[in-house]
C-alpha cells in the first residue's frame, strides 16, 4: 500500500505505539490516585504535557489536553462566547475552516451571532486586509485556521493576530492548527494567538487525542468539562492516560527532526508538481504552501474514478477533506473555481515516511490509467 492521505490521518510511530503499551500494561494508575501507583502516573502525565508543550513552544500550564482537534476548536469557540458573548455578537472566521468551526458557527448564528466569513483568493489565502476591513467593535472572536486541509495554503496567523488585538484589543484570536503543528515551525509563547488547537493523530500518534494552548493573556477562560477538577479544572474527567502518553512519544519524536522533515516533503512536493507540469490534462488547485498538501484535478474525469483507479493501484488519496463526506469541497467553491475542477479535485498528503517513489507512482498511475478516462 502507498499511503498517501497523511491529513486525514497517520501512522502511529513505534515510539507512540510503545507509550500506549506501556500506558495499557504497566503504567496504568489514576493519575489522581494519592498512592505511590498513582503518583507515578501524575508524574507521567506532567512530563507528557511538558513534551507537547516543548513541541508547540508553549508554556506547560496552558496545554489542556483534549479527546482531538474537534474538541478544541469546540472548546475554543464556545469558551470564548461564554466568556465575552455578552460583550458582543460578532464573530469572524474563513470560508474555508475544518468543519469543527463551520459547524460551531452554525450554531451560533442560530444563536442570534453574526458571523462573517472571510473569502480566499483564487489560491485558498486569506489575506489580513480582507480581515481588517471585517473586524468591527463588537467582534469577540477571530478564528482562521494556520494550514488549509485541503490546498495548503498557509495563513500569516502572527500578523493577523497583531491585527486583531490592535484594532479589537479585547476579542480572542484562534488558529486551528491541526495541519500546522509540528509542519509549519511555530511557537506558541511568540504566536501572539490566545487559543492554539492541535491534535495527536495527524503527527503519528494516536487518535483520541489533541490540546487546546491558552494563552495567558487570558487569566481565566471557561471550562469544558466540570467534574473532579482534572486538567487544572478546565477538562474534568479521569485523563485519557494511553493516548495522552502516545501523543507526547510522537511529540518527541518527530519534533527533533520536524524542520528537515518538513524541507524534505516540500522538496518532494516541488519536483512532483515540475513532472505533473508534462501532463496537460492535470490541474494543480491552490497554492500548496505547507509541505505536505497537494490538491490535484483532472478535469473530464470525476473525483471518484481517479479514487478508485489509485486504489487499484495500491494507492491511497482522498477526495479532499476526510470530513466532508462526499460532499462538493466548501474550500475548492469558496475559492470560485470552475464546478468541473472541483468534482474531479483529491488530494495527496505527505510524511515523514513518503518516498520519491510513491509519487512516482502516481505520476504513472495519472498519465497511463486516469488522462486516458478524459472526456
Amino acid at each position: 500500500m502507498i499511503y498517501l492521505d497523511n491529513s486525514a490521518t497517520t501512522q502511529p510511530c513505534p515510539e507512540a505505539v510503545e507509550a500506549m503499551t506501556k500506558a495499557l500494561t504497566e503504567n496504568w494508575g489514576n493519575p489522581s490516585a494519592l498512592y505511590g501507583f498513582g503518583i507515578d502516573t501524575a508524574r507521567a502525565l506532567r512530563s507528557a504535557r511538558n513534551d507537547a508543550a516543548a513541541a508547540m513552544g508553549a508554556e506547560p500550564e496552558r496545554v489542556f489536553f483534549t479527546s482531538g482537534g474537534t474538541e478544541a476548536d469546540n472548546w475554543a469557540v464556545f469558551g470564548t462566547v461564554k466568556r465575552l458573548g455578552k460583550r458582543g455578537k460578532h464573530i469572524i472566521t474563513t470560508a474555508i475552516e475544518h468543519p469543527a468551526i463551520l459547524n460551531c458557527m452554525k450554531d451560533l448564528e442560530a444563536r442570534g451571532f453574526e458571523v462573517t466569513y472571510l473569502s480566499p483568493d483564487s489560491q485558498g489565502f486569506v489575506s489580513p486586509d480582507v480581515l481588517k476591513a471585517a473586524l468591527r467593535k463588537d467582534t469577540i472572536l477571530v478564528s482562521v485556521m494556520m494550514v488549509n486541509n485541503e490546498v495548503g495554503s498557509v495563513m500569516p496567523i502572527a500578523q493577523m493576530a497583531r491585527l486583531t488585538h490592535r484594532l479589537c484589543p479585547d476579542a480572542i484570536f484562534h488558529t486551528d492548527a491541526v495541519q500546522g503543528f509540528l509542519k509549519v515551525p511555530f511557537a506558541a509563547k511568540s504566536l501572539g494567538a490566545d487559543l492554539i488547537s492541535v491534535s495527536s493523530h495527524k503527527i503519528h500518534g494516536p487518535k483520541g487525542c489533541g490540546a487546546l494552548y491558552v494563552s495567558p493573556r487570558l487569566k481565566s477562560f471557561p471550562p469544558l468539562l466540570l467534574g473532579g477538577g482534572q486538567e487544572s479544572g478546565f477538562r474534568s474527567g479521569t485523563e485519557g492516560t494511553p493516548a495522552i502518553f502516545g501523543f507526547a512519544a510522537a511529540c518527541r519524536a518527530v519534533s527533533p527532526t520536524f524542520r528537515q522533515d518538513a524541507l524534505r516533503e516540500k522538496a518532494m512536493l516541488d519536483a512532483f508538481c515540475e513532472k505533473l507540469s508534462a501532463l496537460p490534462g492535470v490541474r494543480i488547485n491552490g497554492a500548496h504552501q505547507a509541505p505536505h498538501i497537494l490538491n490535484l484535478a483532472v478535469p473530464g474525469v470525476p473525483t471518484q474514478n481517479s479514487l478508485n483507479i489509485l486504489q487499484d493501484a495500491g494507492v491511497c488519496v482522498s477526495a479532499g477533506s476526510a470530513c466532508a463526506k462526499g460532499h462538493r469541497s466548501h474550500t475548492l467553491s469558496a475559492m470560485n473555481l470552475p464546478p468541473e475542477v472541483i468534482d474531479s479535485s483529491f488530494r495527496i498528503s505527505l510524511c515523514r515516511d513518503t518516498t520519491p517513489e510513491m509519487l512516482d507512482t502516481v505520476f504513472e498511475v495519472l498519465k497511463d490509467r486516469i488522462l486516458p478516462r478524459v472526456r
